[in-house]
């Protein structure tokens, strides 16, 4: 499913992130590949040119860290102005998430096509859905084992995860009923 949400910059996803752990633009895009990018995501391109800006910006400091044998390493972490426009922005209240899913528009015009094709289309983002949906399980059960005693930034983090896993399972609810629906309405059109 190739759902896409409107709102929220890149700039504040990338200063979420610092908040969480300072970090150069390598180990950015990696925590974004791993965590932020399943709710927020960004080619690595677009992350290392939003970090130039924000630096340039002043909403983010960066340490040139030497390194032997390697190229010096740059540690981006929030300086004042990033820390100011992040209050801000968790302030400002958010717009209810606006989805623009691809296969939702297949199924809507399912009359005017092949079903035994769109039928497969399903089966696999249902297979896909459940692969996300057992690594989200794998990463609550390894970063959080005991859910009751968070709190702060590691209860936030969580909820986030808790809210992935919830969104996993209801859509592969929904893809379960679409194929029931969709089998027995290729059952009925060659009946």
């Amino acid at each position: 499913m190739h759902c896409y949400v409107f709102g929220m910059a890149l700039e504040h996803a990338i200063l979420v992130a610092l908040a969480e752990r300072a970090g150069s633009g390598y180990e950015l895009a990696r925590r974004f590949d791993k965590s932020i990018g399943f709710f927020y995501g960004a080619s690595h391109q677009q992350i290392y040119r939003t970090l130039k800006r924000m630096d340039g910006d002043g909403w983010i400091s960066c340490e040139t860290v030497p390194q032997q044998g390697r190229p010096d390493k740059k540690v981006y972490s929030v300086g004042a102005d990033g820390r100011v426009e992040l209050r801000r922005w968790l302030a400002e209240p958010s717009s209810p998430t606006v989805l623009r899913d691809e296969l939702s528009l297949k199924i809507r015009g399912a009359s005017h096509g092949d079903l035994s094709v769109l039928l497969e289309d399903v089966r696999n983002h249902r297979t896909e859905h459940q692969l996300r949906l057992q690594l989200y399980r794998q990463l609550e059960a390894r970063e959080f084992p005991d859910p009751g005693t968070l709190s702060g930034m590691a209860l936030h983090q969580y909820l986030v995860q808790r809210g992935g896993i919830v969104l996993e399972e209801g859509l592969i609810a929904w893809y379960d009923e679409i194929l029931t629906a969709l089998h027995n309405d290729v059952k009925g059109l060659t009946a």
